[in-house]
């Protein structure tokens, strides 16, 4: 008999709804994620790109459906279980009044300390190398307030890295950063997948998704409208239908992924 091959990061939501209170967001969705791939959820506000996230991170729980994680529901993991195994970054996040650096990204290695177990040197080592990936070692020892938004929003990137997760769920990832920090984290996102890491994240920026990501779920009105790659998802009728707006798709003249050119009413 042959033996059952898991994968920690495979993580699939079968006919899952969910709601906040009374609101339906999403109804009967199902999506798989790819292992080893980069994932970008895309879509316009207020379609369920960030609900489906919660709950494939076990935030939101589904008012029906199952999400499974290696093959098991993952709302019968433990809270500590889970998190060894998914590194989240939600939105807007807030770090607590006067906390430097290094403590909060320290907060990363959390799942790995039992009753007993202490603060090790592979703790520290772990926080080294997130801060080191993020380009955030200089700001060790800065309280986190004090930084810009871009800033910032690297070292939360760094407290997901410290987790040492084998799947990683960043919900827009790039906010606050300009272009050059941008492009800067989600190089990093690629390296961090190249190590290893499942990645999926939600993106506003459609161009830099069909740039960096290997498969893309596209949403509309809290239903899968179409994934696959970018060259299958990333076309002038799905961006009409995703975003309300006509466009022209080109070749991206760095990646040559699809580039999105919209047009106005005054360029029509």
């Amino acid at each position: 008999m042959s033996e059952t091959v898991t994968d920690p990061s495979r993580l699939v939501a079968h006919e899952v709804s969910l709601s906040y209170g009374d609101r339906a967001v999403l109804e009967r969705l199902s999506v798989e994620v790819p292992p080893g791939k980069v994932t970008a959820i895309v879509g316009a506000n207020g379609c369920g790109k960030s609900t489906l996230l919660r709950g494939l991170s076990r935030l939101l729980k589904p008012t029906d459906g199952t999400i499974l994680l290696d093959g098991r529901s993952i709302h019968e993991r433990s809270t500590r279980e889970v998190a060894q195994i998914i590194g989240l970054l939600p939105q807007s996040p807030l770090a607590p009044e006067g906390i430097t650096v290094t403590e909060l990204v320290g907060r990363g290695r959390h799942p790995h300390h039992g009753l007993f177990k202490q603060w090790s040197k592979s703790d520290d080592q772990a926080v080294a190398s997130a801060l080191t990936l993020t380009g955030t070692l200089d700001l060790a020892h800065r309280n986190v307030d004090e930084l810009s938004g871009g800033q910032r929003q690297r070292v939360w990137i760094a407290m997901v890295l410290a987790q040492e997760t084998d799947l990683l769920l960043l919900d827009e990832p790039t906010s606050f950063l300009d272009i050059a920090h941008a492009v800067e984290v989600l190089d990093l996102v690629t390296d961090l997948n190249h190590r290893g890491s499942t990645v999926v994240m939600v993106l506003h920026d459609l161009n830099l998704a069909a740039r960096y990501a290997d498969h893309l779920i596209a949403m509309s009105g809290g239903q899968v409208l179409c994934e696959g790659d970018a060259h299958e998802v990333v076309t002038a009728e799905n961006v009409q239908e995703v975003f309300g707006v006509r466009c022209q798709v080109v070749p991206d003249p760095v990646s040559q992924t699809p580039l999105v050119v919209p047009m106005g009413r005054h360029h029509a």
